[in-house]
């Protein structure tokens, strides 16, 4: 079998690929292609929520215009007025005066623009309202398409005097006289201003086109009233069913969504077209993909090189084993073989040279052998020794403070008795921080040992108040918050004042829901050049005031920028810092 003849260090790399590295490579590449496809299906879906968003907020509008239109093709005064024969201008005037259906409809509902009839009567004056219908009228396709589909309604976009910018749809139905057994043209003009400003709401290039192809609203105002074969989209897209489509839009992939809406008692339908680019949709998972794929690349390579490289070791000591038994073959028994290692190889190699060497010589053997024993005995009675020594520990440190506290407690001396437990239980707490959070009570405790082992040494001199408020002893936040600023108050406020002073630690719950900390002494102060040097230390790497520093940038690394340290003073009346952090997270 030719797998057999391959050599070891070849089979173990080959195997190695087929069974570790190829699975993991395809793996990867599936994982990054469905990450990929996952957020192109999640891209789809909004866009799909947001097409049925605009879908019913536009059938809301056009729902108006088409209750208009009903109401008015029943309006006898309107009926009365389009099919009159008038003497004189005079009669027609007085006629228009009386009726205001039109203005009253147009204040009441935003979303009409104006309500127009068109009708055949050439006594009538065109007032912007009512227009007698000459031949170019006649001749326009929205006018014959109203009149061929007595009865349901259209919805077009068509250039007229009346147009404006955001009139650009407009409903027409015919009217039937029941008098005159007459028809008229009721075109009515949706405000598509307020389309505009509900597609501006999306995210994706979204408009809407009437049966023809015009673009009657867009959140894209350059698109608005042109047909869709003079835009980016080309011709192509007006001929498309609803769907989704993948289309190249002015050079740039995207996918095209085309759903319909036909409004009720309408023969013409309405088509709302989402655009949005693939690559904008992917462009984060396509980073992610390209960098999954890089990280796969490097792993593989070096994986490959290693595992190379470890292979090319192993037969090169299998090779020097190999050469070594070829020369004791010969009777050549003052061979040894050097092979270095502790694994298999190794231990075949110490073994061979064992059994080599007690074949020349048994004595030699057993003389090697209690030499090693001894080694292994001094060895072992080493680490034994360093077990033993790794067994002080800090406890010798705290049993050595309580003996001493004992010894001054029975002596009487139960000032230097105290002090010694709190010292021992200050080093305790500080020894017992892990990084994790501490509730106040405990971080406040750690504040107090320190206060009064100050005070065994100041005496008078210090003199310290703690006003907590119960309600916030068990908020949570990092250690060793408080305790700086309290030894900050001590060193630099009291201990340079002859006199002394005092230290205040307060924690109050304020009325945003944070907890504010504030730590105030009566000392020397600072003068006003001093205050505004220390806190433009508080921005420096490399300030003086290492403790304060530390607290600060604690702070805003945990809570944010505004929760640093807020430092106030005056000469000779004390110094008050403090800060505020939320109460939850």
């Amino acid at each position: 079998m030719r797998f057999n003849d391959m050599k070891l260090r070849n089979k173990m790399v080959l195997s190695y690929i087929l069974f570790f590295v190829l699975p993991v490579m395809i793996v990867g590449f599936f994982i990054v292609r469905e990450y990929r496809q996952s957020a192109l299906d999640k891209a789809i879906e909004q866009t799909e929520n947001a097409v049925e968003r605009v879908k019913n907020r536009t059938s809301e509008t056009l729902d108006v215009a088409i209750n208009l239109s009903s109401r008015l093709s029943l309006d006898t005064a309107m009926e009365q007025i389009a099919t009159t024969h008038y003497r004189n201008a005079g009669e027609v005037v007085d006629a228009y005066r009386d009726y205001n259906t039109f203005k009253t409809y147009l204040e009441f509902n935003p979303e009409i623009s104006q309500i127009k009839l068109f009708v055949e009567n050439d006594t009538l004056l065109n007032n912007w309202e009512f227009f007698p219908i000459g031949p170019e009228t006649e001749n326009t396709f929205w006018y014959k398409a109203a009149m061929s589909h007595v009865g349901l309604i259209g919805w077009y976009y068509f250039p007229n005097e009346t147009r404006t910018p955001d009139s650009m749809l407009s409903l027409v139905r015919s009217v039937y006289f029941q008098e005159t057994k007459s028809f008229g043209v009721l075109a009515i003009d949706v405000n598509t201003d307020d389309l505009n400003s509900m597609l501006r709401q999306e995210n994706s290039e979204t408009l809407i086109t009437d049966a023809r192809g015009y673009v009657v609203a867009s959140n894209r105002p350059n698109l608005i009233g042109k047909p869709l074969s003079e835009t980016k989209l080309g011709p192509e897209i007006g001929e498309k069913k609803p769907g989704e489509y993948e289309m190249s839009i002015d050079g740039v992939k995207s996918k095209v969504m085309i759903d319909r809406l036909t409004p009720d008692k309408s023969y013409t339908s309405l088509n709302i077209v989402t655009i949005f680019p693939i690559g904008g949709i992917v462009k984060e998972a396509n980073r992610i993909s390209e960098l999954g794929m890089r990280i796969i690349a490097v792993f593989v390579v070096l994986s490959v090189l290693l595992i190379y490289l470890i292979c090319t070791m192993l037969t090169n000591r299998l090779l020097k084993f190999s050469r070594q038994i070829s020369k004791v073959s010969t009777g050549n028994f003052n061979a040894e073989l050097a092979v270095d290692g502790k694994d298999e190889i190794g231990q075949i190699a110490r073994q061979f040279n064992q059994m080599v060497a007690n074949i020349k010589e048994l004595m030699d053997e057993v003389t090697l052998s209690h030499q090693h024993a001894s080694e292994l005995e001094r060895r072992q009675s080493e680490i034994k020794l360093k077990m033993l020594a790794s067994q002080i520990n800090p406890h010798f440190l705290y049993n050595a403070l309580e003996s001493i506290r004992m010894k001054a407690h029975i002596s009487g001396e139960k000032e230097i008795s105290q002090a010694v437990k709190t010292l021992g239980k200050l080093l305790r707490k500080n020894l017992e921080m892990t990084g994790q959070a501490v509730s106040l009570k405990d971080e406040l405790e750690i504040s107090r040992c320190y206060l009064d082992i100050q005070k065994f040494r100041h005496e008078d001199r210090l003199d310290y108040e703690l006003d907590i408020d119960p309600a916030v002893e068990h908020v949570k936040l990092p250690p060793l918050l408080i305790q700086p600023l309290v030894e900050n108050s001590v060193i630099h406020g009291l201990e340079r004042s002859f006199e002394g002073g005092k230290v205040k630690v307060s924690a109050r719950k304020t009325e945003g829901e944070q907890l504010e900390i504030c730590v105030e002494d009566n000392g020397v102060g600072m003068t006003p050049e001093k205050l505004d040097s220390v806190r433009q230390s508080l921005g420096e790497q490399d300030a003086e005031r290492i403790g304060l520093l530390n607290v600060h940038q604690r702070l805003q690394l945990t809570y944010g920028p505004a929760a640093g340290l807020r430092i106030d003073s005056e000469k000779h009346k004390g110094t008050r810092i403090s800060f505020r952090i939320p109460l939850e997270g």
